[in-house]
């Protein structure tokens, strides 16, 4: 029976600037990625239409999805197929109102059901959903340094945790993918993913026995296991959901599996090199 097991890495070959430089350089161009999104749009990312209101139905046809998106008066923001059928397609719309079948349209199509969102409501769940995060950053950061009650242990870990964060925000607006409830929610979950391997991390070299390699050794073995086999489980759903159509469990997929794959760099090498740096040359000493 196969086994995994975690290879052994020996990061004291490195220096701490060559260790350091990835993760801050990724996390360096994932802030441009954002700044420059932002200057362009407003926005960190695409919001949909929880945040920026506008309209979706369910609508029933015989019709393939390009004809049912040519269908219209207003070109649909995304149609994707629901349901086990495959004649039923959830189309959404920037506007306010679902707008009307075009009457020159060559395709039969019944609506099921239909649904607005107001600009407002959007607006106004857009700022409850990021102070949400902020508040869960915040919090998250006032329970580390709580913890471990020194600064450079804490704020590697706060600093990883951002960067969690900030990585896949700007990969989401490269690839597309919007900012919804359900992304905002993984979002959420990444924060407590990362302040887990973090704090194991530092819980083993700070308050365990053995010297700083070893306990960085143990710390790897049981983290590294842990966050692999999470990125594993996200990627099966991810596909599993790309398959049957589930666009949001998709989206929701591939924004943890960015923030879990980001984790790893910048809890073995980022948060690595601030203990080293702390126990070897900074305050510990």
């Amino acid at each position: 029976m196969s086994r995994f097991e975690v290879p052994d890495v020996d990061l004291s070959q490195y220096s701490m600037r060559q260790t350091v430089a990835p993760p801050l350089a990724v996390l360096v161009v994932a802030l441009a990625v954002i700044g420059g999104w932002m200057a362009t749009t407003g926005a960190p990312a695409n919001p949909g239409i929880e945040f920026t209101g506008g309209s979706e139905m369910v609508a029933e046809s015989d019709a393939s999805q390009s004809e049912v998106r040519t269908a219209f008066e207003t070109e649909p923001a995304s149609i994707r197929q629901v349901g086990t059928g495959g004649d039923q397609y959830l189309v959404t719309f920037q506007t306010e109102t679902v707008p009307d079948i075009r009457d020159d349209a060559s395709v039969s199509i019944d609506v099921v059901q239909s649904q607005e969102v107001s600009p407002t409501f959007g607006s106004s769940t857009q700022q409850l959903a990021l102070f949400g995060v902020a508040g869960a950053f915040l919090g998250m950061s006032l329970l580390v340094f709580a913890l471990f009650r020194t600064f450079v242990p804490s704020i590697a870990v706060v600093v990883s945790a951002f960067s969690d964060i900030v990585v896949p925000v700007a990969l989401m607006n490269v690839l597309g993918i919007q900012l919804s409830l359900g992304t905002v929610a993984a979002l959420l979950m990444l924060i407590g993913y990362s302040v887990d391997s973090d704090i194991l991390l530092n819980n083993h070299v700070l308050r365990r026995s053995g010297g700083f390699w070893e306990s960085v050794d143990r710390a790897m073995k049981t983290g590294v296991t842990m966050t692999i086999t999470s990125i594993a489980a996200m990627a099966v759903m991810t596909v599993v959901s790309y398959i049957f159509g589930i666009q949001l469990m998709t989206a929701i997929g591939l924004v943890l599996v960015m923030g879990l794959t980001t984790d790893l760099m910048n809890t073995y090498m980022l948060n690595v090199t601030l203990l080293r740096w702390y126990k070897f040359e900074g305050v510990a000493q």
